[in-house]
């Protein structure tokens, strides 16, 4: 079993910085992929952002020059730093992580709402 807690979210204008965090305890060893999805109100969830084997990284195209993901393998952590938000960017983050064997595991999700 692998736990995962996010924090960072919350309100910010149009336009400004947040950062999001992850940590994933458990059986961390058995952790392939580690990144976040987001789900808006009355959408399907969608990838945002992810690290694969410790050094691919997927990026969502509407994501892409703003956000950026890093992850430290030592600490079992990931995080996304989110630059030039948008208003299209509220919804609730959850941090995801995938073992070896492609069992997914989901934090409790974040509320991330931008308006001024």
């Amino acid at each position: 079993q692998v736990q995962l807690v996010e924090s960072g979210g919350g309100l910010v204008q149009p336009g400004g910085p947040l950062r999001l965090s992850c940590a994933a305890s458990g059986s961390t060893f058995s952790i392939h992929a580690m990144g976040w999805y987001r789900q808006a109100p009355g959408k399907q969830r969608e990838l945002v952002a992810r690290i694969t084997g410790g050094s691919k990284v997927n990026y969502a195209d509407s994501v892409k020059g703003r956000f950026t993901i890093t992850g430290d393998n030592t600490k079992n952590t990931v995080a996304l730093q989110m630059n030039s938000l948008q208003a299209d960017d509220t919804a609730v983050y959850y941090c995801y992580a995938q073992t070896l064997i492609a069992r997914e595991y989901w934090g409790q999700g974040t509320q991330v709402t931008v308006s001024s």
